[in-house]
């Protein structure tokens, strides 16, 4: 495994599953204290390694995570955003995301799931468009083939 520090480091010491600051300086044994965490419950599986928030780790226990859509987003249908990290890293393409009620609230929620992504898949790019139609505003995650 890596140094802790390593890990934070490259992670700019912000936990991966709630994307919030880490404090350098808390205790490892503190609920916002350093914790390195893989991305997977699978044991098997070849994922590097993640800097998260000791309570944030303890919590999802060896299941799968959930990424949190922020409630100031207005997407209706929210897809699960670890199943799209999943596919998108695997396979590349696009992924339809959600629905907005107006372009605004697209815009919103593909900038913000671009910063998102920015940090939870490192190294791959993602961009976001927004396609209209129906009265309503889709938003559609793209990433290069893999």
């Amino acid at each position: 495994m890596s140094l802790l520090d390593d890990v934070a480091e490259r992670d700019g010491w912000r936990c991966w599953v709630c994307d919030e600051p880490v404090d350098p300086d808390a205790s490892v044994n503190d609920q916002r204290g350093p914790s390195v965490d893989s991305r997977t419950a699978d044991r098997k599986a070849k994922v590097a390694e993640r800097l998260a928030h000791r309570g944030c780790n303890s919590r999802k226990g060896a299941v799968k995570v959930v990424i949190a859509w922020p409630e100031r987003l207005y997407v209706v249908e929210p897809a699960p955003l670890m199943a799209v990290a999943d596919r998108l890293e695997r396979k590349g393409g696009r992924e339809t995301v959600g629905r907005c009620p107006t372009r605004k609230d697209a815009q919103e929620a593909a900038d913000w799931l671009v910063d998102r992504f920015s940090r939870l898949l490192p190294g791959l790019p993602v961009t976001a468009d927004i396609q209209a139609g129906g009265g309503q505003f889709l938003v559609v995650l793209a990433t290069g083939r893999r």
